[in-house]
């Protein structure tokens, strides 16, 4: 590294976050690459990907907010694309009109299914050198940051 007279006074928590963040930054920018081919961006992505694993491939946009940690309004834009795409069905509770519920298609799960093979490369390029027991260990250290609020 060349000698540019830089020299943190970062905190070792504060390098510790930034690193976290650089690397899932470095991570949604190489994913984001693969889903743009196929016309989608990295959190309408996440939003099949939610779905996908949703009881009956549907969930409630509520709780999609919930998992995705992301506002309403963007949710709302997101959906909204998604559906034209026919990537998802998206309709109103009996019950509750405020309640929205989103559905994946066919088509929705055929994308996921088109992406992966490549997305699964950029993870193991990333994890490929921790064993499945300091992954975990990772995951659950990463989970206890994010809990505590």
């Amino acid at each position: 590294m060349s000698d540019n007279g830089y020299k943190s006074d970062m905190s070792i928590d504060e390098r510790v976050m930034m690193a976290i963040v650089r690397a899932a930054e470095r991570f949604k920018k190489e994913c984001s690459a693969i889903f743009k081919r196929c016309g989608l961006s990295f959190p309408q992505y996440n939003v099949l990907r939610v779905l996908d694993a949703s009881k009956d491939g549907r969930n409630t946009m509520k709780d999609i907010n919930q998992i995705m940690l992301v506002s309403g309004a963007n949710m709302t834009g997101i959906t909204k694309r998604l559906e034209k795409m026919g990537c998802i069905v998206r309709s109103t509770d009996q019950n509750d009109e405020r309640l929205k519920w989103l559905e994946i298609t066919e088509k929705g799960r055929q994308f996921l299914s088109s992406v992966a093979h490549e997305k699964d490369q950029v993870l193991r390029k990333y994890l490929k050198s921790y064993s499945d027991k300091e992954k975990s260990e990772m995951l659950t250290i990463l989970r206890g940051v994010l809990h505590s609020e």
